[in-house]
């Protein structure tokens, strides 16, 4: 997690992000107090539930967040520089550049009316200043980059003739065509078939090891998560709930909304008779959020102490936990029962 000072050896440090949408009545807290690191040449996962401020995360990075929404506290260090210091025309030459992001739909992303070519070579004349045949040039060496067959006859098509997973493999050659130190890849591959996303997900991965460049991905699927990230971040409602390294993750899970989220997946190890593992209850409504823990209203071990919001606890190994059960004030239940139990 971020520390007191910059750490080069983290190419992203957020720290205390607070973004909110305001209304007449009532300031709603999409995120709220978020801090991760992303260290260099590493893929962060940030892993939760639709509406849990994920992809408000990732586009207060790169400050996209539009009114009613605003960024009302918190640093974002991208590079020893913070983000939020900028001016506007500072973080258009970031955006892109630096920075790039790979956004879920590509059917809406990209522009119907604008060719393949078209798309990819604007970010090569804003960013690196080059006339049209020169980013023609390097748009065909990227879609050959991305394993687009017959590049030289798609930059000149339109995105209703390629197939999904053509587009998306257009998405990030736009998303990696100015060789950017970070790429935020939301739900990349939401849209798209089985086998079609496991082939854009081992793309990613060789391109960042090849481009040397760190990936912070946005997904609700943890099998994408277990498959890619070096060091994953749960969110829920608006917070940071677990922090940790892969592994740990899944092999000693100790929130009870990501053991809930873990023991939700369907074994491969045993035969599964009846309904799937739950988390019962529903999302709170982000205008009226319990005063104290946010998932205490679900959770199986909540105690009136869960009336109080709990701090992120850091035990021995950096694996912080935002909840009760791991500090010294705890008097319930610590039957929290991990993946890792369920299959023993």
């Amino acid at each position: 997690m971020a520390n007191e000072s910059q750490n080069f050896d983290n190419i992203l440090e957020i720290k205390e992000l607070q973004t909110s949408f305001f209304t007449e009545d009532v300031e709603i807290k999409a995120v709220d107090g978020v801090t991760f690191d992303l260290p260099k040449g590493k893929t962060v996962g940030i892993v939760g539930e639709s509406g849990s401020g994920k992809s408000i995360t990732s586009l207060s990075i790169l400050r996209l967040i539009d009114r009613p929404g605003k960024i009302v506290g918190g640093e974002i260090i991208f590079k020893g520089e913070n983000l939020l210091d900028k001016s506007n025309e500072e973080m258009r030459k970031i955006r892109g550049n630096q920075i790039s992001m790979i956004f879920q739909e590509p059917m809406t992303s990209l522009n119907p009316t604008y060719t393949i070519g078209q798309q990819i070579g604007e970010a090569y004349k804003i960013h690196e200043g080059l006339n049209k045949a020169e980013a023609r040039k390097k748009s065909i060496d990227m879609l050959k980059l991305v394993g687009i067959p017959s590049p030289e006859k798609r930059i000149d098509q339109y995105p209703h003739e390629l197939s999904g997973g053509m587009r998306q493999r257009v998405m990030i050659a736009i998303a990696l065509a100015c060789n950017p130190d970070l790429l935020i890849a939301d739900e990349p591959t939401t849209a798209l078939d089985v086998t079609i996303q496991a082939q854009i997900l081992e793309l990613i991965k060789e391109l960042q090891e090849k481009l040397d460049m760190s990936v912070l991905l946005i997904t609700h699927d943890l099998g994408v998560v277990a498959e890619t990230c070096d060091y994953v971040a749960v969110m829920y409602c608006g917070k940071i709930v677990e922090y940790t390294d892969v592994k740990t993750l899944f092999s000693n899970p100790q929130h009870p909304y990501t053991v809930g989220l873990i023991n939700s997946l369907p074994s491969h190890e045993e035969d599964i008779e009846g309904d799937l593992p739950i988390i019962k209850g529903m999302v709170p409504n982000p205008t009226n959020l319990p005063s104290g823990c946010r998932f205490a209203p679900r959770c199986p071990y909540a105690t009136e102490l869960c009336n109080t919001l709990p701090e992120l606890v850091t035990d021995d190994n950096n694996h912080q936990t935002r909840c009760w059960i791991y500090t010294d004030e705890w008097n319930g239940s610590t039957e929290v029962k991990t993946y890792a139990e369920r299959n023993s």
